[in-house]
């Protein structure tokens, strides 16, 4: 069966208490949400402190006490405080009302809470009524824009399931209506000569003036925030209620003690409340009950006191710290889309790879300085050119890293008919080092062809020459051996073998200075000197046989 709420909360309950640490939840006003199975139509007023919030939701309550009015500056209301009744308007629809603290009370030493409170108000609720002080002013819409940003934070950060928004109809859905109250209003309701309405009037303040200069854009951001995060907006004007000295006794006057129009004013934000009001909704069209208000309170809370949110004395320094790392997250997610785009590693040169990244980084740049709000020492700017050139590093890294692979890849493939040669013996005859030579040095032909090796190219090919390089000694020598028996079986004399030897390690000179590297050099000297060396002993240990056989 469905609760009948009014029957058990005669009188508020504190759901939310701000004390000196940790918000802290009431178990027992959770008992009472989770127990209304209706779907709740759930309002919430917040502004600042002593600014008659509690007399209006009294008499959504359809009462004139219930939430502390106070009639000295000590405000009462230390967190959130909820009263559940019957909705007057819907059936089987239970009305949530909650009153919150009010924002800049001088008698709290720490006010790390205040725009905690505001927030958990604008999550939790249907219809958002913000009540402030004569006039529509840009403190007034800075302090409503921090508010707003700091709950589409945490909203991100907490449930994503529960409060994901999947298309512009489901935003419309979960996101509050915006009720603005003006308390004891004093302005004309005019504009250049013409009487305007108060939704008009509102509407007016929020509108952005046109221009791109950073003045101008500090001044429209928080208006197109607000107006974005609250597709439905209404404004409601009040007069001064009753002379100043009778305002302390304000719950306990009766109507006819009150100015007339006061009254109505009250009347017809009371009715509009009623008639316009939606009930809670969740993401997906989910009609939400006293239990999921329940799993809401617990799960902002949690999230709150878990360090989620930021905590600073000046509202506009945090609100600055989340705009422009926003605007800095927007700009690196540029850059990467766009060298996710154009880049394709390896690059020929180094310089190709600096182009890109140069103008990505100044379209990156651009998308920070469209999207940053008062980065007035450039320190978000400096830590996005950081965090810029961080990936510039990366993206050098994984193109020498490409270049490699590739190269050494196109070398196992093109080089390995060589390797399979001289395995199978192909060059173990006379002459058999010319002709690894010259095969050597068309397969280098073929790899320099080769596209897109990348700047490892020439560093790569030279290592893995180094690396054979044993190999083509073994060759020579095993050359210049055979070579040798061969010519002395046909009788030819030993000069005849000392100048072919001679022009072998010739040829293998010149190869050598084509060689770029001087270390590389040096190393294939020493070994050729080494070769010599033991052709020489060959000779003398011939010369020695021949003459023991004479």
């Amino acid at each position: 069966m469905d609760m009948a709420p009014l029957s058990h909360m005669p009188e508020p309950l504190c759901l939310i208490e701000n004390t000196n640490g940790p918000l802290l939840v009431n178990p027992e006003a959770l008992k009472i949400l989770s127990a209304i199975r209706q779907p709740v139509v759930v309002v919430a007023i917040v502004g600042l402190y002593r600014t008659g919030k509690s007399y209006l939701m009294n008499k959504l309550a359809g009462k004139n006490k219930g939430f502390s009015v106070g009639s000295t500056v000590q405000s009462h209301t230390k967190g959130i405080w909820m009263w559940c009744v019957p909705h007057p308007k819907k059936p089987n629809h239970t009305l949530v009302l909650l009153d919150t603290e009010g924002l800049g009370d001088v008698e709290k030493g720490d006010k790390t809470n205040d725009s905690h409170i505001s927030v958990l108000a604008l999550l939790l609720c249907s219809t958002f009524v913000y009540n402030t002080m004569n006039k529509i002013d840009q403190g007034a819409i800075d302090l409503l824009h921090y508010v707003t940003e700091l709950s589409h934070l945490l909203r991100i950060d907490t449930s994503p399931n529960l409060n994901r928004v999947d298309d512009a109809a489901d935003f419309v859905r979960i996101c509050p209506n915006l009720v603005w109250t003006l308390r004891d209003f004093y302005l004309g309701l005019e504009a250049n000569g013409q009487l305007i309405t108060a939704d008009e009037y509102l509407e007016n303040s929020l509108r952005p003036k046109q221009g791109t200069n950073q003045h101008l854009q500090n001044f429209n951001l928080p208006r197109l925030c607000i107006q974005k995060f609250f597709p439905v907006k209404k404004c409601f004007i009040f007069d001064l209620p009753t002379h100043q000295k009778k305002l302390a006794q304000l719950e306990t006057l009766h109507n006819d003690d009150l100015d007339p129009k006061f009254v109505q004013q009250v009347a017809e934000f009371c009715s509009y409340i009623f008639s316009h009001s939606k009930t809670k909704t969740l993401s997906g069209g989910i009609k939400a009950s006293g239990s999921h208000l329940e799993n809401l309170v617990q799960t902002y809370v949690n999230a709150i006191n878990s360090g989620d949110l930021p905590c600073m004395e000046s509202e506009v320094l945090t609100l600055a710290q989340i705009k422009n790392l926003a605007a800095v997250q927007k700009a690196i997610a540029h850059y990467d889309q766009k060298m996710g785009q154009k880049l394709q590693l390896p690059t020929e040169t180094f310089q190709e790879l600096l182009d890109l990244h140069r103008a990505s980084e100044k379209e990156a740049i651009e998308v920070f300085m469209k999207n940053s709000f008062k980065d007035e020492d450039q320190g978000y700017q400096k830590k996005l050119e950081m965090q810029l050139a961080a990936k510039q590093n990366d993206f050098h890294e994984r193109n020498l890293e490409a270049s490699q692979n590739r190269c050494s890849a196109l070398l196992q493939d093109i080089f390995h008919p060589l390797e399979e040669n001289v395995k199978q013996g192909v060059y173990s005859k006379p002459g058999g080092h010319c002709l690894f030579i010259q095969q050597r040095d068309e397969l280098k032909a073929k790899y320099n062809q080769e596209p897109r090796k990348g700047i490892q190219a020439e560093e790569a090919l030279q290592k893995y020459l180094e690396s054979k390089e044993s190999m083509s000694v073994t060759i020579l020598q095993t050359d210049l051996a055979l070579t040798a028996m061969e010519k002395e079986m046909e009788g030819i004399t030993e000069e005849f073998i000392k100048a072919e030897a001679q022009r072998l390690m010739e040829s293998l000179m010149q190869h050598q200075q084509m060689m770029e590297s001087r270390k590389i050099f040096h190393q294939e000297q020493v070994r050729l000197m080494e070769t010599n060396r033991v052709y020489q002993e060959a000779l003398q240990q011939r010369a020695m046989e021949r003459q023991l056989q004479i």
